[in-house]
């Protein structure tokens, strides 16, 4: 019982940060960031599946068809390549690992302002009983119910669950919008290194690049010879 109620103050201290809260932390503000003016070309299908490759390995995730609005908004950013160089901002062992505020990417800002960032926009919330915090969910980060009863999720703020019993309480609270298909074992590496200061990593730990991975093309069959007419 005590290890929960510790798990439940820290998810509530962790997503009322994504973006800003009701604690006298600033609003989220527009992205004072200049869109990338190369841009990688992301293929709508059905389930679209990713690479997120960091300095300590490659995830591969897999998108859910029944969440259109944040698979929109994932392969949106991943075009605009926003997601590269972007920081894990806040990882806790046992947990979960966050990544996604721009303001990790600005040499000007200050660490304590790392978790209130975002694109400038929320996207509705995607709640469904079918998923759950599995190891490996793919999660959007919000603020905290005092000022978003929407539950709407911050426009680029995520989460992947590295821990299933220590997020199994967010259930039916944060949008889960896909999972991990490999790299689970990247998950956990991550996990484990060393943090300070709100759960911050002590070394930088960086998304590259997300890359989207094509499904492949059945190979055509030759058509059978047929026999000439006699």
């Amino acid at each position: 019982m005590k290890k929960l109620f510790i798990l439940s103050a820290l998810a509530a201290f962790l997503f009322s940060c994504s973006g800003g809260s009701d604690t006298g932390v600033p609003s989220e503000e527009p992205v004072q960031e200049e869109v990338a003016q190369n841009t990688t070309e992301v293929v709508m299908v059905a389930e679209p599946v990713f690479n997120i490759v960091t300095n300590m390995g490659t995830i591969k995730v897999k998108l859910y068809e029944d969440t259109p609005l944040h698979k929109e908004n994932f392969c949106k950013l991943v075009e605009s390549n926003f997601y590269n160089g972007i920081k894990f901002h806040r990882i806790i062992k046992g947990f979960m690992i966050q990544v996604g505020d721009p303001n990790t990417k600005d040499p000007n800002a200050s660490p304590k302002q790392y978790g209130f960032g975002g694109p400038g926009y929320t996207i509705p919330a995607e709640i469904l009983p079918n998923h759950t915090h599995i190891k490996g969910a793919l999660c959007a980060a919000r603020k905290g119910d005092a000022a978003n009863p929407a539950k709407e999720s911050n426009g680029s703020q995520i989460y992947l669950v590295q821990d299933a019993a220590g997020c199994a309480q967010l259930d039916g609270e944060y949008t889960i919008f896909g999972e991990t298909i490999e790299g689970l074992d990247v998950i956990d590496r991550i996990a484990s290194v060393p943090t300070g200061e709100r759960d911050l990593p002590v070394n930088d730990i960086i998304i590259e690049k997300i890359e989207q991975v094509l499904p492949e093309t059945p190979a055509e069959t030759p058509a059978e010879t047929q026999p000439n007419a006699q």
